[in-house]
């Protein structure tokens, strides 16, 4: 079983797709309204083990403040403007689409905003960081910048979209910190770092693709009615990531060495698609489906992205020559 689901995580990539596909399948030839009945397990099974590994001490450290004051003013004073101008722009009259683009350019940084900045040889304390306070400022301004920016457009009740995010965030947040400390002091450091820590993204793999399949299977009908659906989300997505990358890049070369330039590049262009597809599933009633299915595409793009990313950048930043703080010989 451990092995299926280690699969599955290395291969998020393809597993998204084949969901989504399987989730039309079963809702364009069934009934699919009582999946709606498996959204809240699949919500905490998603976000709870995401929020075991972070490192919530790490905020405070210093040393790298103009990455991270430039990243999180690229994070909530661009990116969801961008979103949402994107939205208008190609989803004009289908407000919960434009809902599922703001709501993807919303919360930033996941736990791949640590890996893929590792697997690029940037600076992964700084992009820890990032993740956190990301995540923090994010949940808390969501609702805000929904009800600013959707108000007039969708009913929005902003203390019940706060419940939801409470009870898909901030409650697993403190479980996962809660069960972090428990195991490091049965453990230790050591064996959690190397055997428990690393086993709980993968829970966290099958939340996502179980959400992406609900998603698809109560959107199916409408889907297989307008079959060039996934294609007309698929443009304005990869164009939001396309700019994302390109920005971010030139801000990064600009302004900051190597590793922090890299660590800002990821911790604004990966966004937390995960609590985003939460949010949409959970705090909008039946229309938040339309919403899941344009953040389910958006996962398409961040993870292909993301690798392809990886493999150019030391074409744009030059070969790295220190990575977590030791010198990288590369004679």
């Amino acid at each position: 079983m451990w092995k299926l689901i280690s699969f599955i995580q290395r291969h998020l990539t393809y597993a998204i797709p084949v969901m989504m596909t399987a989730g039309f399948i079963f809702g364009y030839f069934n009934d699919a309204a009582f999946l709606k009945s498996f959204i809240i397990p699949l919500t905490f099974m998603m976000v709870y083990p995401m929020m075991v590994n972070l490192k919530f001490n790490k905020i405070l450290e210093g040393g790298d403040t103009k990455a991270q004051l430039l990243t999180q003013a690229i994070n909530f004073l661009i990116l969801p403007f961008g979103a949402f101008t994107a939205g208008i722009i190609f989803f004009s009259g289908q407000p919960y689409m434009i809902l599922g683009l703001l709501l993807a350019g919303l919360v930033p940084t996941s736990g791949m905003t640590i890996s893929w900045t590792g697997f690029a040889k940037g600076n992964v304390e700084a992009a820890v960081k990032m993740t956190v306070a990301g995540l923090i400022i994010g949940s808390i301004a969501t609702p805000f910048y929904v009800k600013f920016l959707m108000g007039e457009t969708i009913a929005i009740d902003i203390f019940t979209v706060f419940k939801q995010i409470f009870l898909i965030v901030f409650l697993p947040m403190a479980g996962g910190f809660l069960t972090r400390k428990f195991l490091l002091k049965r453990y230790g450091q050591k064996k959690y770092a190397q055997d428990l820590g690393p086993k709980f993204p993968a829970f966290s793999t099958l939340g996502v693709i179980g959400i992406v399949f609900v998603a698809m299977a109560l959107k199916a009908e409408s889907i297989g009615n307008s079959p060039q659906t996934i294609l007309y989300i698929l443009i304005p997505v990869t164009l939001i990531y396309v700019v994302n990358f390109f920005f971010s890049t030139v801000i990064g070369k600009l302004f900051l060495k190597r590793e922090d330039a890299i660590a800002l590049v990821y911790g604004t262009v990966m966004r937390n698609l995960s609590i985003a597809l939460a949010i949409a599933i959970n705090a909008f009633g039946e229309e938040g489906s339309t919403a899941a299915l344009v953040v389910a595409v958006a996962y398409i793009v961040q993870v292909q992205s993301a690798a392809w990313y990886v493999k150019f950048t030391p074409l744009i930043f030059g070969d790295a020559k220190f990575f977590m703080g030791k010198k990288i010989n590369t004679a």
